[in-house]
């Protein structure tokens, strides 16, 4: 493959650097990458024991701090550990995220857990961060899409899929509200008069270990289900390109969504994806801001 690659990040040395789930898959390769090319990389990490492995792995200037994101009070700790003790924060990369295939889940705060996690933990971080990105002379926050928001459709009325619950349709839901959180945080920075840029990205079809944890429910036959969709699918460090370009190319506006070029934006170089039409409807973004508020109790922008 040709096109964009990581040893075109420009030179991160001065800057911080937080990434979730930097322990594993995508997470990893980014945090790996940042912190190759100069950055002090925040490994925030639900397990600190793979945490530690990882920074191992990684070397360079790194950390590792806990954070886990099905938990508003987890969030709440890290943020103000981490803010004590950077007066910047000049990248964000919410990266973090769960897929699961089986019976239907809750988190600490009692939301769906895909949803939970995947938005609205990195919806409660980004806000309690903020004053600490703003001190930062260029900083982005990066949202990790998939390509499966854009089959998807948010139900305001059961947000939590209390109702008829399916896994896969779960999923769907809860990237499709991080594209949307993603596009209506840039579209309220912009409005703020904020320098911070909120871009996206998605992996396409990466292979990474949440592949196989999400089949684990399906005994041998969810093994051999994984072991094909690891086949059919593109190296993690190809599918980390869109999310390092999103976080370090330089000139890189609000609301620029990045993902692989080929096959439905499936695999292949690095380009500009495209959002579903519900992900950039701003009526959906105000709405689900609000409910993000009310549910999480942080309000910012």
């Amino acid at each position: 493959m040709t096109g964009w690659t990581a040893d075109r990040i420009p030179d991160q040395r001065g800057r911080v650097a937080v990434v979730t789930g930097a322990n594993s898959g995508l997470g990893l390769v980014t945090a790996t990458e940042l912190a190759r090319h100069g950055a002090h990389v925040v490994l925030a990490v639900r397990n600190t024991t793979a945490g530690e492995e990882a920074a191992r792995r990684i070397g360079g200037d790194v950390e590792v701090r806990e954070l886990d994101l099905a938990s508003l009070d987890s969030v709440r700790a890290f943020a103000a550990k981490l803010a004590a003790d950077h007066p910047a924060i000049d990248l964000l990369v919410n990266n973090a995220g769960v897929v699961l295939l089986g019976p239907r889940r809750t988190s600490t705060d009692g939301f769906e857990l895909q949803l939970g996690t995947n938005m609205l933990g990195h919806f409660a971080l980004t806000g309690l961060l903020l004053g600490k990105l703003a001190q930062a002379r260029e900083a982005r926050v990066v949202s990790l899409s998939s390509i499966t928001h854009k089959n998807a459709h948010l139900d305001f009325d059961d947000l939590m899929f209390e109702r008829d619950y399916r896994a896969v349709p779960a999923y769907g839901r809860s990237k499709l509200a991080t594209t949307i959180f993603g596009v209506e945080l840039d579209r309220r920075l912009r409005a703020a008069g904020s320098p911070i840029v909120s871009a996206l990205a998605h992996p396409g079809l990466t292979r990474t270990n949440l592949t196989p944890r999400a089949w684990e429910h399906r005994g041998r036959l969810g093994q051999l289900i994984a072991r094909f969709g690891l086949l059919a699918t593109q190296s993690v460090e190809q599918g980390a390109l869109p999310q390092l370009r999103a976080a370090t190319e330089p000139g890189v506006r609000g609301g620029q969504f990045f993902g692989p070029s080929r096959l439905r934006e499936t695999w292949g170089p690095v380009t500009k994806a495209r959002l579903s039409r519900e992900a950039a409807d701003p009526a959906v973004g105000k709405r689900l801001w609000a409910a993000a508020e009310e549910l999480t109790g942080i309000n910012y922008l």
